[in-house]
């Protein structure tokens, strides 16, 4: 399997798994379909976990902005 095809199975899965968590409300989810993914295939364990993990970040980074954004603003300094 090419690694093209790896990334866009598990980019695929997260996205996936990440839109069944907000659903549900299941935090952890993407820990079972992980060990659910090792059982047969190591390197797209590997691969969607990673993909889960940054897409995580991001949206931790972008609520820390959001929140960062909305202090500054209030706080009338320029710019913000």
């Amino acid at each position: 399997m090419s690694a093209s095809t790896l990334d866009h199975l598990a980019d695929k899965l997260a996205e996936d798994t990440l839109a069944a968590m907000d659903k549900t409300g299941e935090e952890r989810l993407y820990t079972e379909v992980g060990e659910a993914l090792g059982a047969s295939s190591q390197s797209l364990e590997e691969a969607f976990l990673t993909a889960v993990r940054i897409r995580l970040a991001e949206r931790n980074a972008r609520r820390f902005l959001q929140r960062r954004l909305a202090e500054l603003s209030a706080s009338g300094k320029p710019g913000a």
